[in-house]
């Protein structure tokens, strides 16, 4: 197995790619790190764990079609051949066949999945020689910016309960991830208020996600403008204090690893 990645700048430089949070991000740089020869990634949870990132950024990445996930847990990274060239003597094959042959490569070299699990296609192992003429195989979807629209993470998920009896807790599960940072946090605002005697209302709360869905677009900056709010019993949420000596927005580690990246693409790019 190949002991070196790739990054290609025509898809971690794109508008659709940068938007994202830099958590999200983040993630996916590891996910491409962590591959195997083909981009397949058997434990994306276990990673998603180890990188301190959560299941919202899983999400947007599949949302936003960065990976594909199937059935059995695993997932690939869609534009893996984009990225990544590979000889053949350094070359090693996936064990994930079945999810492979649920595969087919675009003209732009991008994987797609097929919604037919009876179809079955056979994807070169290695890339072709640049003069190779490309296959039918390859011609089958073409890359469409519209088809990786952008994702309003929170704003969204509020809209999916409505039809149901809205509660605190329903709020906030549909909000952030039950179990995550962000919902353990948005729990701990709520007691907060309940122990200043301002207890929350539903309309209260959905007034407050709302104003910290435009206050931050990462849960990392969520989480700490929440405990700016907590730490001074605040009844709601406030844009961080720059000064705040727990945090700083261009000093948190996921903040610190995107721009050691991004100082390292520039260089590699002079290079070219």
């Amino acid at each position: 197995m190949a002991q070196r990645r790739m990054i290609s700048l025509k898809i971690v430089d794109t508008d659709i790619f940068l938007d994202m949070p830099l958590t999200a991000r983040y993630l996916y740089l590891e996910f491409c790190t962590r591959a195997d020869d083909e981009g397949f990634i058997a434990s994306p949870k276990k990673i998603l764990r180890m990188v301190g990132c959560s299941d919202d950024d899983f999400k947007i990445l599949m949302a936003k079609q960065f990976i594909i996930p199937f059935e059995s847990g695993v997932c690939v990274i869609k534009h893996w051949k984009i990225h990544n060239y590979i000889r053949s003597d350094r070359f090693t094959e996936t064990i994930y066949l079945n999810e492979k042959s649920l595969l087919a490569v675009d003209e732009n070299s991008a994987y797609v999945k097929v919604h037919d699990e009876n179809t079955h296609y056979v994807i070169p192992n290695v890339i072709p020689d640049v003069n190779q003429v490309v296959g039918s195989m390859d011609t089958q979807v073409r890359l469409g910016k519209d088809r990786l629209g952008k994702v309003s993470k929170g704003k969204d998920r509020l809209e999916e309960g409505k039809g149901s009896k809205e509660t605190i807790e329903t709020l906030i599960d549909a909000y952030a991830s039950s179990g995550s940072e962000l919902n353990k946090t948005l729990l701990d605002f709520v007691e907060m208020r309940k122990e200043i005697k301002k207890k929350l209302t539903t309309r209260a709360l959905k007034m407050i996600l709302n104003k910290l869905n435009k206050l931050a677009d990462d849960e990392y900056t969520k989480i700490k403008i929440l405990e700016q709010s907590i730490l001074h019993s605040w009844q709601d949420v406030y844009e961080l204090k720059q000064g705040n000596s727990n945090y700083s927005v261009n000093n948190s580690p996921v903040d610190k690893a995107m721009q050691g990246l991004a100082n390292w693409l520039n260089e590699e790019g002079k290079h070219e």
